[in-house]
């Protein structure tokens, strides 16, 4: 993140920004890797599979090499992912000969691969867009395809590179693509992760119910976080729901984080009194809510603190 610092007030090069981002990736996965779950597999992130998105959150903007990788894929007429393998790592690129090496031939115009096609086109809009130079920003942002509003060509400096960025990278396509791409869907997740989140005996109904993603089976849901509503005091309760649904008015059993079977301690029997998907800053009330999905509840504050384990069962 805060990748526009690179290009704003430290200006930094773009080798000195790839070994940065380098760093800061394999210090990532050396953490990941120390803590490595074997039920979850390999979760160490690498750039040249689309895994680590390089971002300015405060701009809006964001990339994966997926972004780079696609566009170039056509105009050097090779695939996507052998393009993605050569716009990270020892990958270096020389338009003089136009050729692709693994080694810096140490001619003036050999480049990495991720600086040459990634880093400099970026750094070379930003400062387009810093010096006011619309007559250059133009022409270059129409050979990528970016479409201005007749009123953000009327915006200066900062606030136009800020809006530039945004059209060309919006944040939000780089993470929605993540998650589509590498997040497994709930029913998938759940077959493989039942043991990390259920602590019953794994042959039992809750646990084959979490396992299959079971709309029709016994309610189990997890309450994560509170949510401040509207109403002074009032709190949403979010969680995702395991295995079958969560319905307005349904009864529900509430066991908080010091319960213990067999016993009455933070546990509690009570109604929902709303049933909320939550998108982005909107609300929308619903009827139910089944399995795989995320829900905020309504009526519940006042036997959560943090978290919570939701039942319909005794």
């Amino acid at each position: 993140n805060k990748m526009d610092r690179c290009f704003l007030e430290l200006q930094v090069d773009g080798e000195e920004a790839y070994q940065t981002f380098s760093r800061v990736i394999e210090n990532a996965n050396v953490i990941m890797a120390t803590y490595e779950d074997p039920l979850l597999g390999d979760v160490q992130v690498y750039p040249e599979k689309g895994t680590v998105a390089f971002s300015a959150g405060l701009h809006g903007w964001a990339f994966t090499l997926t972004n780079f990788a696609k566009m170039y894929a056509s105009k050097f007429g090779v695939d996507e992912s052998k393009m993605m393998e050569r716009l990270w790592g020892e990958n270096f690129f020389d338009p003089a000969t136009k050729k692709w090496t693994t080694k810096n031939t140490g001619s003036a115009t050999c480049k990495r691969g991720f600086v040459q096609f990634c880093y400099e086109p970026i750094k070379q809009i930003i400062n387009t867009c810093m010096n006011d130079q619309k007559d250059k920003l133009w022409p270059m942002l129409q050979k990528l395809g970016v479409t201005m509003k007749s009123e953000e060509k009327e915006l200066m400096g900062k606030a136009l590179m800020k809006r530039v960025m945004q059209t060309w990278l919006p944040a939000s396509t780089a993470l929605l693509e993540m998650m589509i791409f590498h997040l497994p869907s709930p029913s998938t997740a759940q077959r493989y992760r039942v043991e990390n989140l259920y602590e019953g005996p794994l042959d039992d109904q809750y646990a084959n119910a979490i396992r299959n993603c079971d709309p029709e089976g016994p309610l189990m849901l997890y309450v994560s976080k509170m949510i401040p509503a509207s109403d002074k005091g009032r709190f949403f309760a979010f969680g995702r729901v395991f295995a079958g649904k969560v319905c307005t008015g349904m009864k529900v059993r509430i066991m908080g984080p010091n319960y213990v079977p067999g016993e009455k301690k933070d546990l509690y029997v009570k109604n929902v009194q709303r049933t909320v998907i939550w998108m982005g800053k909107k609300q929308e009330t619903v009827e139910d809510v089944p399995c795989g999905n995320t829900v905020a509840m309504v009526g519940l504050d006042q036997f959560i603190t943090k978290n919570a384990t939701l039942t319909n069962e005794k």
